[in-house]
């Protein structure tokens, strides 16, 4: 890959780290203006209880937590009061009431007195009244929970102990039957006051004498108790169910809103606002939310580049190149996003998703397609939404990701542009099944004429993304100097110009530059080098020889050597000349670098010996410097191989019926012998990779020089054999 001449003046003022950062920024801004119009909100001009325009539907889908908060309250004052049972409280009530009367009855018994010879009872005195009642206090409970000194007044207490043990009986037969009914009904804690007034109205419904009536009632509310506490933490835990099982309300995306004509209530606008789809609502989220998105794919285009394994002037091409891609596919995103608002339906999937794959596949390598494809498609979602506000379209999202990616593995043989074409085809079958994907699994039912659609968007998205491959690839390729597989293959057609050339002008340089081409294709290949730039650059290796081909032994035929006739040093210089000679006529015919450092790097600074022994055998004072190719080494692998397969070639080729191990010799004293000379100093080419270049080419020598069978000759004329 070149670099393009106006790069090169701005990196002439600008160092590497700063031009890349610069890039960067320029890309973001780029991508952020670009998306800027599909993520700013689109709002309505609808007031208060106007009457809708037209149906209002949710842009995405809204949960309303007002009126969902309100039915959780309502579900919650639903749930009522949970109350526990109080074992035995009915059995402890009436015992809290025999108590009473037992001890007031003992009392009682204890002070009453009898006159000697009389079996009638004496009535207590009022000083003998107080001193029971002093007893009688002593006898009741006085547990902070139930002191009953308290509640009974001394009232209550000396009417009880100035009545007869019949009457006792009768009160406490009648408040302990009417209280037992009364709590086997249930009594809850918050009940306790209107029981009471229950016990009392059916106490009083009895006749008592004197002011027994009132004490029964008193007894009564004392020994009376719930028998059913409230239970606070099942009550809470029930209203808790009770909140969590309340739905959300919510509005589903594409769900209507408001009717058209019909009158916007508070609870609509309110809705409304909340979705950004009213004029006076503004909010800066949007717009943070894309530049944070920007940063998250900017941050991944560096952090990608910055790991890539290339030189720094290329990985800066491949970043503009990138790019440029890039944003040329945003901008025909958006163009189909503006035919989309012709109100076109579902138009969107016309976009041609696999183009940026494929291109970029072709151009540079099969991750950086990748990475754009993913990038892309995430794109593809904010720009289709057709929403008011900031939403996304997954479906989309999907359906690009798909085309993408099958672009990029459909794309198996990039050296001829029918492939691109054929490519898009596969693409194009691919969208038609991802389309059919997501309109089944949505339920909804589409008329004949949509499906039609449909088809009609998934093939021109296809064979659309192949047609702007092909349109855009020469571009890509004469701007920034790539030499793509398609171009290569275009390159070895023997109808080029120069191939014409040498053709006709050194045909044994032509035939052992195929010669050469086989060999060094096998040879990179093996090692994973670019086989296909080794085969053309060999084909053109040579093709400086045309100026002066009878110089060159493979091209006299019937005729003299002219290195007879001239000094060593004449044909020094023509031999040598060769190779800068042919890396002028290739730049002359405005072909690739690559092709130009093969023809102009494949003898590197090698010695040319024959020349230089023969000028010592006629006792010249010859420097050794001075019969050397001027170079430059072999900068790259597919280079450096080209120079050994030149060499073994023409080396093997000298010899009449090489055998097996003849072949395998030669091609190790070629190898040392560079290697000694340093000529793979310059170029990544590692020991085990020579090893296997070395086996490779030995074994299409192999097969080029195998032993043939000798026929007989004819000795008849007509035989046949």
């Amino acid at each position: 890959m070149q670099t393009h001449p106006f790069l090169l003046k701005i990196r002439s003022f600008l160092s590497y780290r700063l031009f890349t950062n610069l890039l960067f920024v320029l890309l973001g801004i780029i991508v952020f203006g670009v998306l800027y119009g599909n993520v700013k909100p689109k709002t309505l001009d609808i007031n208060l209880y106007e009457e809708a325009p037209t149906t209002i539907r949710a842009p995405k889908k809204f949960v309303d937590d007002e009126a969902t908060e309100k039915k959780q309250l309502e579900a919650e004052e639903e749930v009522g009061n949970v109350y526990t049972p109080k074992e035995g409280a009915v059995d402890n009530s009436i015992s809290l009431l025999r108590s009473l009367m037992e001890s007031v009855k003992e009392v009682k018994k204890e002070t009453e007195t009898q006159e000697p010879g009389s079996e009638e009872l004496k009535p207590p005195a009022e000083a003998e009244i107080n001193e029971q009642l002093k007893q009688l206090k002593a006898k009741l409970p006085k547990d902070k929970n139930n002191n009953v000194t308290n509640q009974l007044n001394d009232t209550v207490l000396k009417t009880l102990l100035e009545a007869s043990e019949e009457d006792l009986e009768r009160v406490e037969t009648i408040v302990s039957t009417q209280m037992k009914i009364i709590m086997e009904n249930g009594v809850k804690e918050e009940e306790l006051s209107e029981a009471r007034l229950n016990l009392e109205q059916r106490i009083t419904n009895y006749t008592f004498r004197g002011d027994l009536s009132n004490a029964a009632v008193k007894l009564g509310n004392v020994a009376l108790e719930p028998t059913q506490y409230f239970d606070s933490e099942k009550t809470d835990e029930l209203k808790r169910l009770a909140v969590a099982n309340v739905q959300s309300v919510e509005i589903i995306e594409g769900g209507v809103i408001v009717e058209d004509g019909e009158l916007i209530t508070p609870k609509e606008y309110r809705i409304m606002k909340s979705l950004g789809m009213v004029e006076n609502t503004f909010s800066f989220r949007p717009y943070i939310g894309l530049a944070l998105f920007v940063l998250v794919v900017i941050s991944s285009l560096y952090y990608f580049f910055y790991t890539l394994e290339v030189t720094e002037e290329r990985k800066q091409n491949y970043l503009i190149l990138t790019s440029i891609v890039f944003v040329i596919s945003l901008l025909i995103m958006k163009i189909v996003g503006l035919i989309e608002q012709l109100e076109i339906n579902d138009i969107a999937f016309i976009f041609p998703a696999a183009f940026t794959g494929m291109i970029l596949r072709i151009l540079l390598n099969e991750r950086i397609a990748m990475m754009m494809v993913f990038i892309l498609s995430a794109c593809s979602s904010i720009v289709f939404h057709q929403q008011f506000s900031g939403s996304i379209d997954m479906e989309i999202a999907i359906y690009t990701l798909f085309s993408g990616v099958s672009g990029i593995l459909f794309l198996v043989s990039r050296n001829q542009r029918s492939n691109i074409l054929r490519a898009g085809i596969y693409v194009a079958l691919v969208n038609i099944l991802i389309l059919a994907f997501l309109v089944l699994l949505s339920g909804t039912s589409y008329s004949n004429s949509e499906y039609v659609y449909y088809l009609v968007f998934a093939l021109v998205s296809g064979i659309s993304s192949s047609i702007l491959t092909i349109g855009f690839l020469p571009f890509f390729e004469a701007g920034f100097g790539i030499l793509s597989s398609m171009r290569l293959v275009e390159l070895s057609s023997p109808t080029q110009p120069l191939l014409k050339k040498l053709l006709t002008d050194a045909p044994g340089t032509y035939h052992h530059s195929v010669m050469v081409a086989n060999l060094a294709e096998s040879a990179c290949e093996s090692i994973g080098a670019n086989g296909l730039l080794a085969r053309v650059g060999c084909y053109y290796h040579d093709v400086g020889k045309s100026k002066r081909p009878h110089f060159f032994i493979e091209n006299q035929l019937n005729m003299g050597n002219p290195h007879d006739r001239v000094s060593p040093e004449t044909s020094r210089d023509v031999i040598i000349s060769h190779a800068s000679d042919g890396a002028d006529m290739l730049r002359k015919h405005k072909l690739p670098k690559e092709i130009v450092d093969i023809a102009e790097q494949h003898h590197g600074t090698t010695l040319l010996k024959f020349f230089y022994y023969k000028a010592k055998e006629q006792g010249k004072d010859v420097k050794e410097e001075d019969y050397r190719y001027p170079g430059p080494k072999p900068q790259t692998r597919e280079a450096a191989i080209i120079s050994i397969a030149d060499s073994v070639e023409a080396a093997v080729r000298s010899k009449k019926s090489p055998t097996q191990g003849e072949i395998q010799q030669l091609v190790h004293s070629i190898v040392q012998d560079r290697l000694q000379d340093g000529q793979f100093n310059e170029c990544d080419l590692s020991m085990k990779q020579l090893e296997t270049v070395k086996r490779s080419l030995c074994e299409t020598l192999n097969g080029i020089f195998h032993p043939r069978i000798e026929y007989p000759e004819l000795k008849a004329k007509g035989e046949e054999v």
